[in-house]
């Protein structure tokens, strides 16, 4: 279980987390018979290490004011956060079987009222990075003495809206150095690729244009991801956006980068060779 100051683990055991993650999420989804595959299986590393090694959280005190927050601003990942929260301690595993089920708190995009640990209500795709540079502009005023830093996960397709960039905007004006902004860099939306449907060219150069501190990792290198986010806490004048560069669907090999994958469930058997794949992710890091 995840404390206020999280336990020292090495990087293999943080991948070993992570293929965890992806087990309940592929295992969440074929009960339900609906949601999203693609992105979540792709996030596993990025919330594995914010939640494992990086946050100043505690599932016992999920209110306590001195902790870090996250925000999930491309909701439709959520069967991704559920089962990182439920991995460090924030509610029973068990729990997870009931995603999008009539009355769970375990809804398709994450109501913040249901669940405790929840920092806000997602759905409407563009929102997060506005909530998140509230907070820590609030956060920068209130919390003068205390270094509490504001995460926010967005996807690469949800940056076509213009609120995002909006928010960057604001964030940049603020000198809000709590911000840290991690953009789920799949190449991948619901109807094809991000660069077909709405070319984002050189997204690196547009952060940087908006006054963002920018870094480009792989979003899947447990140990790239840390040092990232670690530097991005060290800039303390400007917001700072990761991209990370992930494959959508790793470790399932007949979903990754298959953008039909984005929005739909794994069957009964395609949830089981799904596992599969994912046993021998795991078991191809010990070779």
């Amino acid at each position: 279980m995840a404390e206020a100051e999280p336990t020292a683990a090495t990087d293999r055991e943080l991948q070993t987390t992570a293929n965890q993650i992806r087990r309940s999420v592929v295992e969440m989804l074929a009960r339900a018979g609906s949601g999203h595959s693609a992105g979540p299986l792709g996030m596993a590393e990025i919330l594995t290490v914010l939640f494992f090694r990086i946050m100043r959280h505690d599932p016992a005190r999920p209110d306590w004011n001195e902790r870090d927050v996250f925000y999930l601003s491309n909701g439709h990942t959520a069967p991704v956060l559920y089962a990182t929260m439920a991995h460090s301690g924030y509610f029973p595993l068990a729990e997870l079987g009931t995603l999008r089920r009539l009355g769970s708190r375990l809804q398709g995009h994450p109501e913040r009222r249901l669940l405790p640990g929840l920092e806000s209500t997602s759905g409407p795709l563009g929102s997060g990075l506005s909530q998140a540079a509230g907070f820590a502009y609030a956060s920068q005023i209130i919390d003068r003495d205390r270094r509490r830093f504001v995460y926010v996960c967005m996807g690469d397709g949800e940056l076509n809206e213009g609120n995002i960039w909006e928010a960057a905007m604001f964030a940049a004006k603020y000198r809000l150095g709590r911000l840290i902004g991690i953009v789920d860099r799949n190449y991948i939306q619901i109807d094809g690729s991000t660069e077909d449907v709405m070319p984002l060219d050189d997204l690196a150069a547009k952060w940087r244009a908006f006054g963002w501190h920018v870094q480009e990792v792989d979003g899947h290198d447990i140990s790239a991801l840390t040092g990232a986010i670690r530097h991005a806490q060290a800039v303390s004048q400007q917001p700072s956006v990761i991209l990370a560069h992930t494959v959508p669907g790793k470790g399932v090999s007949f979903m990754e980068y298959d953008y039909t994958w984005h929005g739909k469930p794994p069957a009964p058997d395609e949830a089981q060779a799904a596992l599969d794949s994912i046993d021998e992710l795991e078991r191809g890091l010990s070779s």
